[in-house]
């Protein structure tokens, strides 16, 4: 080897062992490398690690020296038992007791880890998501009775004086669980621009009911606004939606509801649904809510929460008018069922009745109070059936190509008789409020569910009399007995009134058309709807079998003779007139052509 080879491959050994020698880690660089390793294989394996503070910077860090795993605490009344974990400092479970899924199983409104509750809190340098971090338990489960109360803390330290308490109460026999939060010092690490802080609350909804096509209809998000009436994301397709100024905010399901509400004001939200066809889920919502955020050295937020049914009484006497989450119908629909319907019906339900019962006897009750006008209705198309056979001869005589002319000739002839024509269809139409108000009440009534009746397992649902595999257009998969009956009678209705009125042509046809039709999309509404509208037909063949007895289609007659003689039946009206008027200028029109 060469004498200056040899110098240089001395020199480079030397600057190696004195790099190595200098460039050694101190212990302490060691400690923090290996902690830095076990930190990224307990995040590999699922475990997360504590928040904690830098003393000397104000900043948070996190302690990779310490691993938690989830505890869980429960709340539990005679309503409802809750679950809390530790993981987020969230509500885990709620189960409510003494309600059961189609299924038989408890009715449980969210359940794990597919649910996320929790502030965003913008520290300085990143932010602190609380559903991702441990909190402390500062207490244990409880269970309370009757008027007692009690409450249970957890609590977020990322300091000796610096910490999050999440504070869970509940009563003896409510379905609101209290939920108040206090940050304390907090003010020294959030980014002192910050004027609002987020809660990010997001759920997976379980399937409760025996149709999960049915439930989705019925399911979506509500709100509040502080001054105005509830509303709600469309039920029928996804949406994202921005409000502000809310009172709160509910994840509702067909017959159950999650509510957050604020004691103060949530200032704004962003809230969506999201249907995956492919999931056992019902739906996915979720709320990104802020809430005022004052840089005090003690934050304190007041919340409740409600988890229980959507039963309008239930909701009404918790208060902040939550029975707005009730679809009653709009207008006059509304009115009706709030006013009229509802009442009635808790009256009977006061009885213990079946509830099968319960909706005969309604249905009895209100044909009673709309039998005034079935009575008009009914003797009015028995004055226009005494005057048809005058109105054919007019039609023979006038024909069917001068319109206005044949009308002309109805009027006069009307007149002379004293018959108003539309008598007959005014208390028709002034009955199909209350109809449509029941189409609303029925799928909306709590009081319904998993009630049985005759071969009929719930009265909020279908019954299933014949099953297949394959879905049909319309249809479904399914025949609804009760829903046959309806058409059925509904079929016998229209021929029975048909006979009465005596109406011919198309007009006859369309009437027998349309409950096949109405069958196709009655077929899956609940049964309880369907056996009503089934009752509604039976009484009033009950009714017009009555009515006709009492009603002398001869005195009728005689009278519409007595009518024609007055003074003033041959005196034209303004009507008559302007009748004349348009068939002169139809018939110049004709000249001229």
């Amino acid at each position: 080897m060469e004498k200056n080879t040899f110098t240089g491959l001395f020199i480079i050994a030397l600057i190696l062992i004195g790099w190595s020698f200098f460039m050694k880690p101190t212990q302490p660089e060691i400690n923090q490398y290996k902690k830095q390793s076990d930190s990224i294989e307990l995040a590999k394996k699922g475990i997360v690690t504590s928040v904690a503070t830098d003393s000397t910077s104000n900043t948070a860090t996190v302690d990779t020296g310490v691993i938690q795993k989830p505890e869980f605490i429960t709340l539990e009344n005679e309503l409802m038992k809750v679950t809390l974990t530790t993981k987020g400092g969230r509500v885990y479970a709620t189960e409510l007791k003494g309600q059961k899924t189609a299924d038989g199983k408890p009715v449980i409104l969210f359940n794990g880890d597919d649910n996320r509750f929790g502030f965003k809190i913008p520290l300085t340098g990143r932010n602190l998501i609380t559903n991702d971090e441990f909190f402390k338990p500062l207490g244990s489960s409880i269970n309370v009775a009757g008027t007692d109360s009690n409450s249970v803390t957890l609590r977020l330290a990322v300091s000796a004086t610096q910490y999050i308490d999440y504070v869970y109460s509940l009563k003896g026999k409510s379905y609101l669980l209290g939920y108040n939060v206090k940050m304390v010092g907090m003010n020294q690490l959030i980014a002192p621009s910050t004027k609002n802080l987020t809660i990010e609350w997001s759920s997976a909804l379980l399937q409760q009911e025996k149709d999960i096509k049915s439930e989705r209809q019925y399911s979506t998000v509500y709100y509040k606004p502080l001054e105005d009436k509830a509303d709600y994301l469309s039920e029928t397709k996804d949406k994202e939606e921005k409000t502000s100024s809310l009172k709160w905010v509910a994840f509702k399901q067909h017959f159950f509801s999650s509510v957050l509400i604020a004691n103060n004001e949530i200032t704004g939200s962003t809230l969506n649904t999201e249907t995956d066809l492919t999931k056992s889920t019902v739906k996915k919502m979720t709320a990104d809510l802020s809430v005022p955020y004052q840089s005090k050295a003690e934050e304190v937020y007041g919340m409740q929460f409600y988890f229980g049914p959507n039963h309008f009484t239930t909701l009404k006497a918790t208060g902040y008018d939550l029975q707005q989450l009730i679809k009653l119908g709009w207008g006059p629909l509304g009115f009706i069922n709030r006013w009229a319907v509802i009442p009635l019906f808790n009256f009977l339900n006061g009885f213990n009745m079946n509830y099968g019962i319960i909706i005969l006897l309604l249905t009895v009750i209100l044909k009673l109070v709309l039998l005034p006008l079935t009575y008009s209705s009914y003797k009015s198309q028995a004055k226009m059936r005494i005057l048809k056979p005058e109105m054919d001869a007019i039609k023979a005589k006038v024909g069917e190509e001068d319109q206005t002319r044949l009308q002309q000739e109805y009027m006069k002839l009307y007149k002379q008789a004293g018959v108003n024509p539309l008598a007959g269809c005014v208390p028709l139409l002034l009955q199909m409020p209350i109809l449509f108000a029941f189409f609303k009440f029925f799928p909306a009534s709590f009081e319904l569910r998993q009630q049985s009746f005759l071969w009929v397992k719930d009265l909020s649902t279908f019954d299933s009399a014949i099953t297949w595999g394959t879905t049909l257009p319309i249809i479904g998969n399914h025949i609804s007995l009760m829903c046959v009956l309806m058409t059925i009678s509904t079929l016998i209705y229209t021929w029975m009134n048909n006979k009465i009125s005596g109406v011919s042509g198309q007009m006859k046809y369309l009437g027998y058309i349309m409950p096949v039709m109405f069958m196709g999309v009655l077929n899956s509404f609940p049964a309880g709807l369907n056996y009503y509208y089934f009752c509604a037909n039976m009484i009033t063949f009950g009714q017009q079998f009555l009515i006709r007895k009492f009603v002398n289609e001869d005195a009728i007659h005689a009278q519409l003779e007595q009518n024609k003689k007055r003074p003033e039946a041959n005196k034209k009206s303004k009507w008559q007139m302007r009748l004349e008027e348009m068939s002169k200028q139809q018939q110049q029109r004709a000249v001229k052509k």
